[in-house]
């Protein structure tokens, strides 16, 4: 089986079969991303306990990439530290804007991986960011509360 196909078994799986999807009633905090050149949209709810992240819940509609890409991102972050869980988001983004020249390391990325063959077609780059920039977007209102003192990180 050719490694293409194997990955676009993975992203059709988390697709067909995604992890974590389903908002948590209970969170630290709450964020909503839209991608404005195609429409997909999700929320994402974050709880961090001990800079932990303890859950990763989401809904969302869109195409089988960024749903598939946000159930991939809710899955390989849960149980990393917010240090940990950046160093992975920053290897992400670096592999989408790669533009095909890069594979990106498996036993970091593990199933992210998969989305290599997306960062060769620009318009669909975005679709793949879209959860990860949700998480981003998440993890830092998380920080920014705690330097504050605050015990939660609001919602949008």
């Amino acid at each position: 089986m050719e490694l293409d196909t194997l990955y676009q078994e993975v992203i059709l799986d988390h697709y067909k079969h995604p992890l974590n999807k389903g908002l948590s009633g209970t969170y630290d905090v709450q964020v909503h991303h839209i991608n404005p050149s195609c429409g997909d949209e999700i929320t994402l709810n974050l709880t961090v306990r001990d800079l932990n992240i303890k859950s990763i819940t989401w809904d969302g509609v869109g195409c089988s990439i960024s749903q598939a890409s946000v159930s991939i991102v809710s899955d390989l972050l849960l149980d990393k530290s917010l240090d940990e869980a950046g160093s992975i988001t920053e290897q992400f983004i670096e592999l989408m804007h790669s533009k095909g020249t890069k594979e990106g390391d498996p036993l970091v990325l593990e199933d992210a991986v998969a989305m290599a063959g997306v960062s060769k077609f620009p318009a669909r780059i975005k679709c793949a960011l879209l959860g990860w920039m949700a998480f981003r977007d998440a993890a830092d209102r998380i920080k920014q509360s705690q330097d504050s003192g605050d015990e939660r990180g609001g919602s949008q």
